[in-house]
Formats: structure tokens, sequence, C-alpha cells
């Protein structure tokens, strides 16, 4: 059960949960003293379009999320400052809030194309918190209790009676400018494990718990300090365990923690409720704690290999046979291009011998798993090896100078089944001779696929063969077979990208100008615009493609060599209206 704290990453993430417990359960207590819990929570998500921005930019997260919450804290401060603005306040606050996820999601879609990147800003990401995490979060803490020591007298006056704490002399709006400050200070400082959506976690509902059962300020501030402490550590281990972003997790513990006080609180007369309660949340923390764990290390004569993508992993099976221990990352039917690692890729990938890699920038996120995880696996890139390329993308932060969906042409796939079979063989000497024989047998049936694939396309008149999918990722098979790629959805080689009205009213248009049939949805993306796009032009659009990654077990997709045969029977079928099919024997 503590095998997770062994690890770099959740220890760095720790040690910042431990200095931000400082900082953030002081100013939590006065949060919820002063009543700025919805500002709290505003301030922090507003630092999301900072995020983004800096993303895009390649400039500091810290100077990115700093700068726009301290927008909105002095936009708040400024407005708090004029008499009876209270129900302004709330209401600008909340169109503040509105507007920076708005502001931050059109900037991440739109503008910089790093939709893949939101969930690690909104949630935060444990293996994001670095060395400079640490000493802002250090920094911060010591700026809270300085502020806290010396305006603590006023801040209580003008809690509890602001009209005596003016008649005393306290009119100068700097003592409520600081809190303010302080507050967004902390939640910047927060956002590398927290995200943007759940700085409030720390922020607010500690203190809120702690307050149902204590009144002295001190005691009450103290407590706070322990319970986000516990709390934040808790919620690290469960984020490991579960393998959900830290955020996330914390913010679900401190809500079950509130909710259980709250309950303990009211049946504190009823002890025998009380301690049942407790018992079955002890229960219950224990049994997901034993239930869960990562996927073992290689056993006797096994090499352990990690596979980034589907196909790899599909490949990296098939070759190693029951002599190699395969733990692949991606689900199916995960999107690769909007990834965001978990805990348990790199808990797997410590262990490992070999890292297959897809590259050409679809699992570029691999390289800081291997780095978290430690160790001197073999890291190999399959699309390095493949023989036939394609230009890729020549824009943006994670463009690659090659289309990353090399697997589509069969003859790469070979390639990758024969590197892969090298570097096992490098790594486990001893089964040599049961690599090389399973991927024979697997080379076979690569070049029978792509002998059938060209047969069932050669059937269909070159003038119908027109393809329009959801996204550009099948230039490669286009490229093989002879088909013309009209257009995508989405204009773009990754799914992070967003379709204007300007691009689909332009694709509407083609599509009707060369008479295309069928309209292509991806498995791995949601169908409605492609749907939609064809219901206005006259196609049809019910044949998928698995464009990005292997279906699931017992789909048409579950195996490279059923994926490529069902996106060829479905790609035929769409061009002919159904007069064509494609079967393709002995796979």
């Amino acid at each position: 059960m503590l095998e997770p704290f062994q690890l770099p990453f959740v220890q760095r993430g720790m040690v910042e949960v431990l200095i931000l417990a400082v900082g953030a359960g002081v100013i939590g207590t006065w949060i919820v003293l002063r009543g700025l819990a919805f500002y709290a929570h505003a301030v922090g998500t507003a630092a999301f379009p900072g995020l983004v921005l800096a993303d895009g930019l390649g400039f500091g997260a810290l100077l990115g999320a700093g700068g726009t919450a301290a927008l909105v804290a002095l936009a708040v401060g400024f407005l708090a400052r004029r008499e009876g603005a209270r129900d302004r306040y709330d209401s600008l606050t909340a169109l503040v809030l509105v507007a920076a996820l708005a502001l931050g999601v059109i900037l991440a879609s739109d503008v910089f194309h790093s939709a893949g990147n939101v969930e690690t800003l909104l949630f935060g990401s444990l293996l994001l918190v670095d060395s400079g995490d640490l000493v802002f979060a250090a920094v911060a803490t010591a700026i809270v209790l300085a502020g806290a020591f010396v305006l603590e007298q006023r801040w209580l006056a003008a809690g509890f009676d602001p009209g005596s704490a003016r008649g005393l002399g306290a009119r100068s709006a700097l003592p409520d400018g600081v809190l303010l400050a302080l507050v967004a200070l902390v939640a910047v400082a927060a956002l590398s494990t927290l995200g943007a959506l759940l700085a409030t976690a720390i922020l607010v509902v500690p203190a809120a718990t702690t307050r149902l059962v204590l009144t002295r300020m001190r005691s009450w501030q103290l407590a706070t300090v322990g319970l986000v402490a516990a709390e934040g550590i808790a919620g690290l281990w469960l984020s490991v365990q579960t393998n959900a972003p830290p955020g996330a997790a914390i913010a679900v513990l401190a809500g079950g923690v509130f909710a259980l006080v709250a309950v303990a609180r009211v049946a504190l007369q009823h002890r025998r409720t009380a301690v049942a309660v407790a018992g079955a949340a002890l229960l219950a923390a224990l049994a997901a704690g034993c239930g869960s764990g990562s996927g073992g290390d290689a056993g006797p004569g096994q090499v352990k290999v990690i596979a980034t993508t589907t196909q790899i992993g599909d490949f990296a099976r098939t070759v190693g046979g029951d002599r190699a221990k395969v733990v692949q990352l991606l689900k199916p039917n995960t999107d690769p291009h909007d990834y965001e690692p978990r805990p348990s890729d790199v808990r797997e990938t410590a262990g490992a011998d070999v890292v297959f890699e897809s590259g050409d920038g679809l699992d570029h996120w691999m390289g800081d798993v291997i780095k978290q995880a430690g160790g001197e696996p073999t890291v190999v890139d399959l699309g390095a090896r493949a023989p036939v390329k394609v230009p890729g993308e020549s824009e943006g932060a994670e463009a690659s100078r090659y289309d990353p969906h090399w697997w589509h042409d069969p003859r790469n796939a070979q390639a990758a089944v024969v590197a892969i079979r090298d570097s096992l063989s490098k790594a486990n000497p001893g089964a040599k001779e049961v690599y090389a024989r399973n991927a024979d047998a697997y080379l076979a049936k690569l070049r029978a696929l792509d002998r059938g694939i060209a047969a069932c396309v050669d059937r269909v008149p070159a003038p119908q063969r027109k393809l329009v999918t959801d996204h550009d990722a099948f230039n490669y098979f286009a490229g093989r077979y002879g088909i013309t790629v009209v257009g995508a959805v989405i204009p773009s080689q990754t799914t992070q990208a967003q379709a204007s009205a300007k691009d689909v009213a332009a694709l509407s248009k083609l599509i009707r100008r060369e008479g295309v049939k069928a309209v292509f949805p991806e498995t791995s993306i949601n169908p409605k615009l492609a749907r939609a796009i064809a219901s206005q032009t006259g196609a049809t659009s019910d044949l998928t493609l698995y464009g990005d990654t292997l279906g699931p077990k017992g789909s048409s997709g579950a195996t490279y060599l059923s994926m490529e045969q069902a996106n060829a029977d479905a790609i035929a079928r769409g061009f002919t209206g159904g007069a064509e099919r494609c079967t393709i024997p002995g796979l």
C-alpha cells in the first residue's frame, strides 16, 4: 500500500503539498471567515487562460497563471472598495469565472491547438511538479505567514464589524487588497498539483471542515494546516492508486471528509452511528488500496516491454509471444493525440527493459514518463524506422516533420515488426528464435494484408475513390492504395485542432462538387459533426474507420490486421454505395 510513496514524482508532490498546507491552511481560514470562497475558486479558474498562453507560447506556466490571477485580484479589489457593491462583486466574479474558462478553451483548441493539455491544466498532474514549483510554494507560504502576522487584527476587524472598523480608523483598502492578493498567490502556487479548476480543494474545503468543530482562531488555523497536509498526502496516494489526476483525487477526498464530519457532528449524540460511519469509510479506503496495483514485473525468461499505442501493443504482443510481458499504456478507443500520462504509466515504465514509441510527435509525452520513471530502458522510435514517410504539419509546438499515422501503410508496419523483433532479441537473447519465428509468421500476414487491400481498392473505379474522414489520419493509406483525400472534418493531422465554421462550409461545398458518396467518422472521435456534414451534403456517414487506435476486444478493429481489413471494407462499401466489399482470407 505504501509503494506509491517510493516513486520520485510522488515524493516531490508530497513535499509541495506539505509546504502548501501551511500557506493554504492559514489563508483558507480567512477565506472562510471573510466569505471569499467564490472568489478563491474564480481566481484559480481565471488562471486557466494564462496557463494556456504559457503552454502555447513557451514561457513559464507560473508567470502566465500569476499574470491573469493578478488581473482578477486587482479588478475584484477595486470593485470591493465601492460602497454597496457586494451584489455586483459576486456577479462580476461569476462572469470572470465563465469568461476565463471560455477564453482558455478557445485559446487551447483554436489558437494553440493544445487541447490535449486541457485536462492537465484544469486538474493538475503529479508529473509536472519540479523544483521551481517547490520554491514558488515555499515563497508563497512565507509571504502568507508574513501577511497574516502583520494584518491579522485588521482582517478580523473588517470581517466581524466593517462599520466599527471604519469608525476606528481602518479606512484603507490595502489590508483587504493584500488578502485578495494572497489568496490569488496560493491559488497559483497550487496549480501544478491541483490544476486551475480545483485549487479550492485545499483553499476552502479543509477550512470549512475544521470550522464545523472549532471556533478559536489559532486552533482552527492549526487544525486546517494539519487537515490540508493529511488530505493532500492521502489524495496523492489515491491519485496513484486510482490513476486519476491529483486535483480530482484530493478534491473528492476533501469533499468526503467534509461530509463525514458534518454527518458525524449531527450524529454525535448517537455514538454507535458515528463509529459505524467511520468504520465503513476506513474499510472502503482499505479495500480501494488493496484492490489496485500495477501490472507486475516480467516472469522467468520474459522481457518487460512498454508499448505506448494500441497498434504497437498488438505488434509487440504478437512478436513477443509468451517470452515478453507487454504493457500497453493507451487503451482501445483512446485518442493518443490528447492523452495525458497517468501515475500508473510511470510505475509500469520504471521496471521496463524496452520501450516502443510510435514517434513523429504522436506520443511525445512518453519522454516525460521515462524521465520520471528512472531506469535505463532501451527506447525504440518505430516511426523513425518507417521506410515510407508522408510530410506532416509545419506549425504548432508538437508539430511533426512527418504525418504520425505511419502504420496505415502495411509496409511501415512490417518495418516496425522487424525493429521489434531485433530489439527484443537484443534485450533477451535466450528467446531470439521465438521472436524470429513469431515475426516471420506475422510478416507473412502483413504482406497478405497489403496485397488484399490493394486488390479490394482496385475493384473500385478510380473516380469514386474520394475519401473524407474526421481528421487527416489516412494519408499513408490513401497514398499506398491510390485514393484521393478530398478533405477532413478536422483539417489537421491531430485531433487537438478544431474545425471552424469556415472550414465546415468549405468542406461541405467541396463534398458536393466532388460527388463524395460517404463521410467516414472515426471510432475515437465524436461523430456528430461528421454526420451533420454528411446530412447536409447527401453523403452517407454510417461507416466508421479506425484512425488513431484499435478497437476493444471483440470488435472488428481489435487487432491491427482486423482493423486494416475493417477499414478497407468500410472504404470499399462507402465508395461504391455498398456494391463492393473487402474480405481478405488467411489473416
